[in-house]
C-alpha cells in the first residue's frame, strides 16, 4: 500500500507502458511540449472532463470528471466519464438516487484502437482506482475512440489486473530512483511531442568514451 504523498499520476501508466523514456521525461524530469496530437487530445477530453455537464435517462446517468485513487497501485487521477446503471442486486448507493447503481468507465481517446495494450492498461488501472474509491467490483468498462466513433467494451480480467499492478510497481521504483530510462526507437517516434527532447537515435545506446577514443586512435594509426 502506498501513502497519498507517494501517489503518481494515473494517466501516466499509459505513457509508461508505451514508452518508458517518454514517461521518465514527463514525470521524472518534468519535461513537456505540445504538438498537434496533444492539442487534439485536449479538445476530445474537454467535454468529457467538464463536471457540470450531466446526462441522464431512466435507470442510467453519467458522472464526469470524477476523482479517484488507489493505495494499492499508488495512483490517482480524474476519470473522463463514469456511466451508472441501476441494478437490483449489485452496485453502490448514490446520493439523491434510490436503489443500487453499477458503474462502468468510458475513457475517451483521440485516435483509433491500438495494436498493443496501452489504452487497455490505463483503463484497467482506472477501474482498480474506481473500485477502491467506491468499494465496488467492476467487471467491464469501455474505450471510446474519437477518430472511428467506436465504443469498445473491455473485460477486466485477472491477467490484466496483475499486469497493471506489476506496471505500477515498476513505475514507482523508477520514480523513486529518479531515473530517466533509455530510449527506444519506434516508427512513430517523430510524432511524439517530446521527440526533440528525447532525441532517440542519440540516446538509445550509451557510448563508451574509452571505446570511442580507442576506435578513433586505431583509425588515425592506419
Amino acid at each position: 500500500m502506498y501513502r497519498e504523498d507517494d501517489y503518481l499520476m494515473l494517466s501516466g501508466i499509459q505513457h509508461f507502458y508505451f514508452c518508458k523514456r517518454q514517461w521518465s521525461l514527463i514525470h521524472v524530469e518534468q519535461q513537456w511540449k505540445e504538438n498537434r496530437w496533444t492539442a487534439e487530445g485536449q479538445i476530445v477530453h474537454k467535454k468529457a472532463d467538464n463536471p457540470y455537464l450531466k446526462e441522464k435517462r431512466k435507470n442510467h446517468f453519467i458522472s464526469r470528471a470524477m476523482p479517484v485513487a488507489s493505495s494499492k497501485l499508488g495512483l490517482s487521477g480524474i476519470l473522463d466519464i463514469v456511466e451508472f446503471t441501476k441494478q437490483e442486486a449489485a452496485g453502490v448507493e448514490v446520493n439523491g438516487k434510490q436503489g443500487l447503481w453499477q458503474p462502468a468507465i468510458v475513457e475517451f481517446k483521440r485516435g483509433k484502437e491500438k495494436k498493443d495494450n496501452r489504452d487497455i492498461v490505463q483503463l484497467v488501472a482506472q477501474v482498480i482506482c474506481l473500485e477502491e474509491t467506491l468499494k465496488v467490483n467492476i467487471s467491464h468498462s469501455f474505450l471510446y475512440y474519437n477518430q472511428t466513433n467506436k465504443k469498445v467494451r473491455v473485460e477486466i480480467t485477472q491477467n490484466l489486473r496483475e499486469e497493471v499492478e506489476y506496471t505500477a510497481r515498476i513505475m514507482h521504483e523508477v520514480y523513486k530512483e529518479g531515473r530517466t530510462l533509455q530510449a527506444e526507437t519506434y516508427k512513430n517516434c517523430k510524432e511524439c511531442s517530446l521527440y526533440d527532447i528525447c532525441i532517440p537515435r542519440l540516446t538509445k545506446k550509451k557510448i563508451s568514451i574509452s571505446n570511442y577514443m580507442s576506435n578513433h586512435l586505431d583509425e588515425d594509426m592506419l
